[in-house]
């Protein structure tokens, strides 16, 4: 398996979206796998706990319906083998959880890899050449349409697992994460009416913020961000189950967040 995790799928060359699907896969590379303490049933049952099982094809059907064809970022590769949206050092606090940009605990905090696990080597060989190259697919949209937005896409359990910092708030069919620089009103209240028709949202919780490369992250308000973390029962059996009939609608809802960044041309 080649060691690029990212794998940017073209859009249209004017428009400012990038979709990014960073915990879709499964995949874990041989020697990466050889590091994990997990028997090869524990594995797949993590696997099926902790992958966003089905983003990809979320964000492929939206991709394929919106007017102006948007930019899509997709990790190749499980967050097991490096989580690229952590903060790489002591900034991230899912630390305290064995959870930062490479895991050392699973979602039901066993051990996932030894207490002295050096991760660095992790960091690397995959976290940093993709965070490069998320990084240059921003820059790239910021020069060709003058404006970037990355719609981040997510899923999460119906139920709280016991790694989340923050797993005791609401758990609406729909959470949408924002940032205070990253996430104008209007984007907000576009995700808001995109994804009315699911049962409700809320915002930030359980999980709440936006992914923004660091070089842009609290400097650069050209580049628009939000979350979207769709609550699993919604479109699939859990965990780690077959898709179900509210994928469609669920694509359909994220194409229409789409259309309204590419035709309105805002994101303040």
């Amino acid at each position: 398996m080649s060691d690029a995790a990212a794998l940017l799928h073209p859009g249209a060359p004017d428009s400012p979206v990038i979709l990014h699907v960073p915990h879709s896969s499964r995949a874990v590379p041989a020697d990466v796998r050889a590091g994990i303490l997990l028997d090869d049933r524990a594995l797949e049952g993590e696997l099926d706990h902790i992958t966003d099982s089905h983003t990809a094809e979320i964000a492929a059907r939206a991709a394929a319906a919106a007017r102006i064809t948007p930019w899509r970022f997709e990790n190749r590769l499980s967050r097991l083998v490096i989580d690229p949206e952590r903060f790489p050092d002591e900034r991230e606090e899912m630390l305290a959880r064995g959870m930062g940009a490479v895991y050392t605990r699973t979602t039901h905090r066993d051990e996932l890899r030894p207490a002295d696990f050096d991760g660095r080597p992790l960091v690397e060989r995959y976290f940093h050449p993709y965070a490069r190259a998320m990084t240059d697919a921003v820059e790239e949209r910021l020069e060709a349409a003058g404006r970037a937005v990355i719609l981040d896409v997510h899923s999460y359990p119906a139920k709280a697992l016991p790694y989340e910092l923050h797993g005791d708030g609401p758990r609406p069919p729909i959470c949408i994460g924002t940032d205070a620089l990253h996430t104008p009103p209007g984007l907000l209240e576009a995700a808001r009416q995109a994804f009315a028709g699911f049962g409700g949202t809320g915002l930030d919780s359980p999980f709440a913020g936006t992914y923004v490369p660091l070089r842009h992250y609290g400097k650069d308000a050209r580049v628009g961000a939000l979350m979207v973390e769709i609550r699993r029962d919604l479109y699939m059996s859990e965990p780690g189950g077959p898709a179900g009939p509210g994928l469609d609608a669920l694509a359909g809802a994220l194409a229409a967040l789409v259309e309204w960044v590419t035709g309105d041309g805002v994101t303040g």
